[in-house]
């Protein structure tokens, strides 16, 4: 295992009630003014919000809103969240949703800080914010894992590029599954796969030989893939529904990427296709992860043979390890329309007249893949991906 140090800074409270049990005595540590931060409305119409600004209230806390952030949240948006924070002199971020608004307020924590434009902050000069608003969020949608790190996905529409900016950690986190259950089932699923890609990818990264890390991710997968099929068969379960919450906290929260080196060139690849389509992130996922992965049989054939034994619980005996790497992507592409993801860029309305060319062209490519890509072989995934 490689070198590491680890150190955790959120507060993750879990659990029915758990906004109620533990929000008041949060907001006691911090000043008058809190911006509220949600989607598209989704939080009025399940009672989250009503819930949420009787607790604001009761704690005597002045509400500045700001809403309508975006699936695919833009650089745009940042910009207007970060103007209404300084306006109104926030005090504190509360995050309410998924990992769109999650992730964009991160990053409106740290604009609202200084005057330099983050964005080239990050990545003209390398620099890195060092002050912040403080910040908790409320999960109301998961599968990211967002709340659990420092990172965000931000759409800069003008320069055509959906990559990380750096912000702050939050504070706390609040954890409870009653607040997901009207979530759309095709967003459950969705939001979980995103998950078991999160896993997959840390997995795929190096060293490439068994390690404790991959050993606990190994558990996190099967969670994942039981509790889909749990949630499928039964979408009122709450047992299915709390596992997959927290297993999507587990994904990135740091834990299983002790001592690696991450992959993510899948979750690279379709961060651009998503810059350049608006895509569903978790379909997308799904489209592209079982064709990537055939490219990397070669390279990644001994981590592909342990995932298909372990995780999909293919027999070993007689096969040998070629034949149980491409076990494994078979499994995996089974699975993903067993769960009704879709297999092919076309059924999510994509077509071969996007721009597929510079999609590869623009996209990161990673160190902890197995295999290491060129553009050009990037473009013949996105090709055999329609």
């Amino acid at each position: 295992m490689n070198s590491f140090t680890y150190e955790y800074p959120v507060k993750v409270y879990f659990g029915e009630g758990a906004a109620k049990k533990n929000l008041p005595s949060e907001l006691t540590k911090v000043g008058k003014t809190v911006m509220l931060a949600y989607g598209g409305g989704s939080i009025k119409r399940n009672g989250v919000y009503d819930e949420l600004m009787s607790i604001l209230k009761a704690t005597g806390k002045t509400v500045v809103e700001f809403t309508g952030i975006m699936s695919n949240p833009t650089y745009a948006k940042v910009q207007e969240g970060a103007r209404l924070a300084v306006e109104n002199d926030v005090d504190f971020i509360l995050a309410v949703g998924g990992g769109s608004v999650i992730d964009c307020c991160k990053i409106v924590s740290a604009q609202a800080k200084t005057s330099e434009d983050i964005w080239e902050m990050e990545y003209g000069a390398r620099k890195f914010p060092s002050e912040f608003i403080p910040m908790g969020s409320v999960v109301t949608a998961f599968g990211t894992g967002a709340e659990e790190n420092c990172g965000a996905v931000i759409t800069h529409e003008e320069k055509k590029l959906k990559a990380a900016l750096w912000g702050a950690f939050y504070d706390f986190t609040i954890l409870d599954p009653e607040y997901t259950m009207s979530m759309p089932l095709k967003q459950v699923i969705s939001g979980a796969f995103d998950s078991l890609s999160h896993s997959m990818e840390t997995y795929m990264g190096s060293p490439r030989v068994p390690n404790y890390s991959d050993e606990i991710n190994e558990a996190t997968q099967r969670s994942i893939i039981r509790n889909i099929r749990a949630t499928l068969a039964d979408p009122s379960d709450r047992v299915a529904r709390s596992e997959l919450i927290w297993v999507a906290a587990m994904a990135e929260n740091g834990m299983l990427k002790i001592g690696k080196v991450t992959d993510f060139q899948c979750h690279m690849l379709e961060h651009q296709l998503g810059a350049y389509t608006d895509c569903n992130h978790g379909q997308g996922l799904a489209v592209l992860h079982p064709v990537l992965y055939r490219h990397m049989l070669p390279e990644a054939s001994s981590q592909f043979a342990r995932l298909a034994v372990e995780v999909w619980g293919v027999d070993p005996k007689g096969k040998s390890e070629a034949s149980l790497a491409e076990a494994f992507v078979d499994a995996l592409a089974a699975f993903i329309k067993e769960i009704g993801l879709p297999s092919t860029l076309t059924e999510m309305g994509i077509s071969e007249a996007t721009d597929l060319r510079a999609i590869a062209d623009s996209t990161v490519i990673t160190a902890g893949c197995a295999r290491k890509f060129t553009p050009d072989e990037l473009l013949q995934v996105l090709e055999e991906s329609i």
